[in-house]
């Protein structure tokens, strides 16, 4: 409605974000803030401490403290954003739970109130005040025998129910007190509005716990412990009659357990009602002893139609109850006021003559109402739907749908032509009925007045129209509302809810409507307020009608109005008809004696019940849940309404009758996601019992095989499909504490031993040069007890920006030491741990791990092994330790020499060349490199580190030694990772004296490449570790693959292009990419093995077995039980643990408790979240498949997914295994019909394949709704699963290779443009498949014809474009997926070869696909995506995040999500919805909203954002796992979290 929709537009934008964003943006983030300054102050130390900490010259990284002024790291950030979020959170729920609590206490807001408050403002009253002598009379009777009440509407029926519910409880608890089972009451209703009301009286009048229940509570979805909690919590139950069926029909309580059954409106206790299955099925298979009480309530209990004696008889046989009423007629009369009834005549002759009952005017306005622009297409539809099931010709569609739009047409045109409604329209514009109605209410509402008037019409839009003119006539004294059902309301109509009608009752009661034009719903059982006049614009069809209408009247001298024509007969004959049935009904109930039971015609109703009893039943052993043939067909819709709905599947079960002889065989076809598609049920004479037995049998196959479990409830419900797979898993942000291993055991082997020969590999680090000087790395030969496996090349950054390759050259023959050579290399590599790293180690040739080695400046590998090694250097390193300058010590003893300072340790240098021109009492100049001390004044004093207290020893130093230029060397330790912008700023270049220092023997080309080689070793290290997991799971992957698969750099490593929480630096390439290729693999080979291994299963349930399989739980628990953590590298490079184990430290900073006793590494904690371990699975799987790629094997990542899933459903340990698994079923190898074989020549015809076997291919066009029995082929559903599968893994492999340096994250979002049901459909279009499509769908043909129709026409005026699809229509779901089917079908048919999977590809949709970029924005349209890309590329903005978390209701309904979007700790938009999926895209289109049209310095100034690129790094450090850390690329939908 226009209004409506203007009123929502017309909120200023500023309601869409919470009022108190900005309180939460001052306090929350500065109290962090303030945190983190304290942090800082309390980090300072003394001299003293500052010495100890750099006496090894080992300190840490950047150690410098970090400054408060600093913005907060990634992961304080985080923090601080979820404090925002939690304390937004906290007020929302605080205010509303205010705001609702003052809403239910006024009168003007009652719309806000839940339906169960509307109820209790509607029934808050205590009843029970002064009972009638009737009424006493009634409960005395029902205390002692099953009773009817046959009472007039208002004479206190619900009263005695009370009354009788008291007496009940009482004996209830007497029985409890002697320890007897518990037993519970039953109050029955018809229709849901209905508990609620009688809920409210119940609740004021009785003392004991009671609830209601209803299906809108979905109900549907609770096991037997939640029926049995609130079993035992409460002693009464207010429920619709449905739920107490399903509960007694599921074996959630048996009928021994209840005491009392009240059945309001009993007279629906007929034929197949649930009142009547009530009995039959479970009251009547009751002991007697055991069976409850029954208390039915009625106006009038039989139709007038019939005879009433035997209706009445029939009654009361069925609820095993007498009816009874009061005795003393005055008594009722006398609490009951009667309305004064008249007939007012009126003439229809000029009403005939016009196109309506109700006159002109109302005919147009109906056409006005039906055809505004959203009926108008509601009736277009709905016309298209009723042809397409017709299945008539399109002409004749579009002749309709012409007719409907002229018709449009012609109203508008004549829109000026409809009167305006005035007081003084009569006829034709009125009809005379509606002319006389209007001066009947006139007259009633002439001045102001207490009446309350309700007119009953028959139809819903004779109810709109009525109350339509009385509002535009604009009495002064007349409040008009209007109460209809709330069924499904079609074109033209207005759809209603239970919430609507109560707000419509509570209206009329507080007098805000005084006129009420209403349909049945207002007859029965709705409590209405005490009305003055009834008016019957329209005549009951039946007593029934006209009792309950008219027991609507219950004021003192009200009226009850009949509107019947003049000398119409059978309009006098039903007013006759109905009060003479009622005088007979009466008649009957007041004379019955009252220790009479009426026995009625028991004959024919034991026939009937013994007929129902032949067929079969099943009743569940554990619950006594049962099923009958009469509760059959509901209970399998109950199954088919919970599963997954679309509009082109059956939505509800489809029955196919067929002949046996003169039998009826029935089959039963269930919607595409139900776990069983088909059963044929037994035969019989009779099509509604064959239709009986087919459903029958399918529920019987559902509970087989645990689709019902064992109260017949369906496992799925409808309500939350996302919460299906709920249990297979795992929570992204739980974290544990793992051990991580810290040295590979290849350095363990022959320990203790001295060996006798030694593996060599050459490590040579490549251009550029060290940064210091330009100083050259020399090669170093790396000596290993046994041989390296093949080491990767890899980078290392000695420049900034530029990456230097690492090589580690094996050295194919292995070297022989003595003794004497191996106490020389000993004595080299120990020197190489003592100078550059003060580590002093003992001499142990048995513990050593690993030696170094110079090499010949004129190496060559190919030369005997003793040959490479420069014995001289290492001579001349042993021989010297480390040297000090003195007086005469020669220019070349001094210059290009690597020195150290003997004091501090920290302090090591390169030296240059001599300064002439300096002396060495000469202050340093300025800009020399930073001094750990201020107390030097000279450049003598300045190369010494020793403290103020310890400095005269310099005194006695010569004055006048040379000054050298020289570098001082950083504390830079991984290298493994480029420079930051702290690294780049440091100083370096320095001047010093020679006689402070030590010179080391080492040369400054080995000094240079023993500074790196940490890192290398790290690495080398982390290589080793990641062989030695693939060994342990038995798989051949390649070195590099393998540590990529088992690197986590980050906290939040799967957040793709997110901002890297506690980001570790120089790990390499993360597991992400392999971890999405592996992903795919894995789906498909779960697949294939499940097609192959589980011909009888369908499509469902082979989906509930892959994910069992492919579920993160199932890998994190085998990857747990086989310790595979243990083997994740999530730390980077540690300056603590680089060095070899075992060996005795004699001198130099320890590593703590980071080794036990025997100088051995412990296992290091780190924090894993279980989805990592599980990606880490995957991604091996993913290495397995790269590392044979150049093969084109895919064996080993056969076996990688088989070792990772452990489940019997795959098994194969190599690609060939599946087919030797697969058993063809029968239907493939049956024998073709012509038809069949014809189909499969086409098809080659047409894609250049032929079938071997022709069946499989019709199964692979065969649509769920054809029925099995028509050809002995199932649908394409199992062939559509497995070619899924395969579709996906052909164009993730495209990407991977195609895009190497995409990040999974854009992999993905292109990915989904391949394999969307709109690029298949058109896919499906071009191939011409949908011609084969066999369906028994009507609709389906028709929504087929007219997507083909666009599509063709999309792709004819698209001139070449290969995106032509992009902007067609969505298609039926079956046209994509037997383009999946056909893929499934020539795999299974080339026995298994995924060969021609990938030739389908390349013919036919690589072509579409050379260019991704065309589907950049294809990829970018989901709003939460949009948002991002928007923050940040168009305003550069980093801080936000879109967060979601589930709130609870403050009024029992169930529990919602709340999404926010935050910018720079603001939440500038929220949105609520039932899903977390669902509320962040409404919170994010709330904040395009805000968003759009602002400029970049509006964004700025408004959000206080200062994100501009390369103001902070530390906000730009966003690693996608590829090594490169500076660039900003766009956060995308994985930086939105939950909470």
């Amino acid at each position: 409605m226009p209004g409506y929709g203007s009123k929502s537009r017309a909120q200023p934008p500023s309601q869409v974000s919470c009022s108190t964003d900005a309180s939460y943006e001052r306090v929350i983030p500065q109290k962090l803030k303030q945190e983190t300054v304290q942090s800082g102050e309390d980090s300072g130390g003394s001299d003293e401490q500052a010495k100890k900490d750099t006496e090894d010259g080992d300190t840490d990284d950047n150690a410098e403290p970090e400054s408060a002024s600093k913005k907060p790291q990634a992961s304080q950030r985080k923090r601080q954003q979820y404090a925002v979020f939690d304390s937004w959170k906290i007020n929302r729920a605080r205010n509303t739970t205010e705001e609702d609590k003052k809403v239910r206490v006024q009168n003007e807001a009652t719309e806000l109130l839940s339906i169960r408050g509307l109820a209790n403002q509607a029934e808050a009253r205590n009843i029970i005040n002064d009972p009638r002598e009737y009424q006493l009379e009634l409960f005395e009777r029902a205390k002692k025998e099953n009773t009817i009440a046959v009472l007039d509407t208002g004479s206190g029926k619900t009263l005695i129910a009370v009354l009788l519910l008291k007496y009940v409880l009482e004996q209830e608890l007497e029985s409890r007190a002697s320890k007897n089972p518990h037993r519970i009451a039953f109050f029955l209703v018809d229709v849901v509005t209905l508990v609620y009301q009688q809920f409210a009286v119940l609740e004021h009048n009785l003392d004991q716990q009671i609830d209601r229940f209803c299906g809108d509570m979905n109900v549907d979805t609770w096991n037997k412990a939640s029926w049995a909690n609130h079993f035992s919590r409460n002693m009464a139950v207010v429920c619709t009659a449905d739920i107490l069926y399903n509960c007694l029909s599921r074996g959630f309580i048996q009928m021994h357990q209840i005491n009392l059954l009240i059945f309001d409106e009993a007279h629906h206790t007929k034929k197949n009602h649930v009142y009547a299955r009530i009995i039959k099925d479970f009251y009547l298979d009751c002991e007697v002893s055991k069976r409850p009480k029954i208390f039915g309530m009625t106006a009038s209990p039989v139709d007038a139609k019939v005879d009433v004696i035997q209706a009445a008889r029939e009654l009361e046989h069925l609820l095993h109850a007498k009816i009874a009423t009061t005795s003393n007629f005055e008594l009722l009369q006398s609490a009951v006021s009667r309305p004064d009834e008249k007939v007012l005549q009126k003439y229809f002759e000029k009403a005939r003559l016009t196109a309506s009952e109700l006159g002109e005017w109302c005919a147009d306005r109906l056409w006005e109402l039906a055809l505004e622009d959203e009926e108008a297409a509601k009736l277009e539809r709905k016309t298209e739907r009723d042809f397409a099931s017709d299945a008539l010709s399109k002409t004749a569609l579009e002749l309709e749908i012409n007719m409907i739009k002229e018709a449009k047409d012609v109203l508008n045109e004549s829109a000026n032509l409809i009167p305006e409604v005035s007081l003084t329209m009569k006829p034709p514009a009125l009809s005379a009925k509606v002319v006389r109605l209007k001066e009947f209410l006139d007259a009633e509402y002439e001045n102001p007045t207490e009446t309350r008037s309700i007119i009953f019409v028959q139809r819903r839009s004779t109810a709109r129209l009525l109350a339509d003119l009385f509002k535009r006539m604009h009495f002064p004294n007349m409040r008009v509302g209007t109460l209809i059902g709330t069924r499904q309301a079609e074109s033209g109509d207005i759809k209603v809810t239970i919430r609507e009608q109560m707000l419509t009752l509570m209206k009329f009661r507080q007098g805000d409507f005084n006129v009420l034009f209403a349909t049945s719903i207002a007859e029965e059982g709705l409590d209405i307020p005490l009305c003055n006049v009834i008016v019957r614009f329209d005549l009951y069809t039946t007593m029934i009608q006209y009792i309950q209408s008219r027991g609507r009247a219950r004021h003192k001298q009200s009226k009850y109005i009949h509107m019947t024509e003049a000398g119409n007969m059978q309009h006098a004959w039903v007013v006759s008809d109905a009060k003479n049935g009622e005088l007979k009904l009466r008649a009957f109930c007041q004379n019955q004696p009252e220790d009479r039971l009426l026995i009625g015609n028991e004959t024919d109703f034991d026939e009937k019940l013994l007929k129902e009893r032949m067929y079969q039943f099943y009743q569940e052993p554990s619950t006594g849940a049962k099923l009958t043939f009469g509760t059959v067909l509901e209970q399998l819709s109950n199954f088919a309404e919970c599963l997954a709905q679309n509009e082109e599947s059956l939505s509800r079960p489809l029955y196919i009758m067929s002949y046996q002889g003169k039998r009826y065989i029935c089959e039963v076809l269930l919607p595409a996601s139900s776990p069983i598609r088909s059963v044929i049920g037994r035969p019989y004479s009779k099509k509604s019992v064959a239709k009986r037995s087919a459903a029958f049998e399918a529920c019987l196959l559902l509970r087989r095989d645990g689709h019902l479990d064992e109260n017949l409830i369906p496992i799925y419900h409808k309500q939350l499909p996302a919460m299906r797979n709920a249990h297979l898993a795992l929570n992204v942000k739980k974290t544990n504490a793992y051990d991580m291993q810290v040295k590979p055991k290849f350095w363990e082997q022959s320990w203790g031993t001295v060996p006798s020969e030694l593996s060599m590999v050459l490590v040579k680090v490549g251009e550029p040069a060290f940064g210091f000087g330009d100083r050259v790395l020399a090669p170093l030969v790396l000596l290993t007890r046994e041989s390296l496996p093949g080491i990767p090349t890899f980078p290392v950054y000695l420049q900034p920006g530029i990456s230097s390759d690492v090589q580690v050259i094996p050295v194919i023959s292995r070297l022989h030491v003595d003794e004497k050579s191996l106490k020389l290399l000993t004595s080299f590599t120990l020197q190489c741990f003592r100078d550059p790293f003060n580590k002093a180690y003992n001499h142990d040739e048995k513990q050593l791990s690993y030696w170094l080695a110079p090499v010949c400046d004129d190496y060559d590998l190919t030369d005997h092994v003793t040959k490479i090694l420069d014995w001289e250097a290492m001579k001349y390193v042993q021989a010297n330790g480390q040297m000090r300058w003195y007086r005469g010590t020669p220019r070349s003893g001094i210059e290009n020499h690597f020195m150290i300072d003997p004091h501090g340790g920290a302090l090591r240098y390169f030296s240059a060349l001599i300064q002439e021109d300096m002396d060495a009492l000469d202050p340093p100049p300025e800009g020399v490199a930073t001094s750990n001390h201020k107390h030097w004044d000279s450049i003598l004093s300045y190369t010494s580190s020793l403290w103020k207290n310890s400095r005269d020893w310099i005194e006695t130093l010569e004055k006048h030694q040379p000054v050298m230029h020289a570098y001082q060397i950083p504390h830079r330790r991984n290298w493994l990772d480029d420079f930051q912008a702290d690294d780049v700023n440091v100083k370096t270049a320095t001047y010093i004296c020679p006689e402070p220092l030590n010179i080391s023997p080492l040369s400054v080309p080995v000094a240079a490449t023993l500074y790196v080689f940490p890192s290398l070793i790290w690495r080398i290290d982390s290589y080793l570790i990641a062989l030695e997991a693939c060994d342990y799971l038995g798989l051949k992957i390649s070195v590099d693959l393998a540590l990529e698969a088992m690197t986590k750099d980050s906290d939040n490593s799967e957040e793709h292009r997110a901002e890297q929480m506690q980001f570790q630096r120089g790990m390499g390439k993360n597991y992400e990419r392999l971890e999405f290729l592996g992903d795919s693999f894995l789906k498909m080979a779960t697949s294939i093995s499940l097609y192959a291994q589980n011909a009888g299963d369908d499509e469902f349930e082979s989906h509930v077995k892959r994910m069992i399989m492919i579920c993160n739980k199932n890998l994190f628990k085998n990857a747990v039980d086989i310790e595979l953590h243990k083997y994740i590298r999530s730390q980077s490079f540690s300056r603590r643990t680089w060095y070899p184990e075992r060996l005795s430290l004699l001198k130099g900073k320890t590593a703590g408790k980071l080794m036990d006793a025997n100088n051995r590494y412990l296992p290091q904690v780190q924090r894993l979240n279980d989805k990592t371990i599980a990606d880490v699975c995957e991604a091996l799987i993913g290495a397995a498949l790269l590392s044979h790629q150049d093969s084109g094997s895919m064996d080993m990542a056969v076996k990688a997914v088989t070792v990772l899933v452990k489940n019997s459903d795959h098994d194969a340990e190599r690609w060939d295994d599946y087919y030797k698994l697969y058993k063809m079923p029968a239907y493939q190898v049956a024998e073709c019909t012509a038809a069949q074989q014809n189909l499969a020549d086409q098809i080659e015809k047409k894609m250049g394949y032929k079938f071997k076997w022709p069946r499989i291919l019709q199964s692979a066009f065969t649509h769920p709704s054809w029925p099995y029995v028509w050809g002995n082929i199932p649908s394409y559903q199992r062939l559509e699963f497995l070619g899924d599968s395969l579709l996906d893994m052909a164009c993730i492999n495209f990407l991977f290779y195609r895009y190497p340096d995409k990040d999974p994250q854009w992999l993905t979002e292109h990915k989904m443009a391949m394999v969307s049901n709109k690029f298949l459909g058109a896919l499906c279009v071009r191939l011409d498949f949908q011609k084969h499509l066999k369906t028994n769908h009507n609709t389906l043909i028709y929504l087929i014809s007219d997507y083909v129709e666009e599509t063709q026409t999309a792709e004819a005026e698209s001139k070449g474009a290969k995106d032509y699809w992009t902007g067609t229509k969505n298609p039926p779901k079956c046209l994509p997926d037997i383009v999946e089917s056909y893929l499934g079908a020539i795999f299974v048919d080339s026995c298994f070869s995924y060969s021609v999977i990938g030739k389908f590809f390349e013919e036919h949709i690589r072509w579409y696909f050379e260019d991704m970029t065309i589907y950049d924005t294809f990829a970018n349209n989901h709003p939460t995506t949009f948002l991002s890309n928007m923050l940040s590329t168009t305003f550069n903005c980093m801080h936000y995040r879109v967060l979601s978390d589930e709130v609870l209701s403050v009024d029992g309904t169930p529990a919602r999500v709340v999404a926010v979007v935050m910018i720079h700790f603001q939440i500038i938009a929220d949105a609520e919805s039932s899903s977390s999926k669902y509320a962040k895209i409404r919170a994010s289109h709330r904040a395009l909203d805000k968003l759009k049209g602002l400029a970049p310095f509006e964004f700025r100034k408004k959000y206080g954002c200062d994100c501009k690129e390369g103001k902070d790094p530390d906000d730009m450090m966003i690693d996608g796992g590829r090594g490169v850390h500076k660039a900003v690329p766009a956060p995308a939908v994985d930086a939105m979290d939950d909470a």
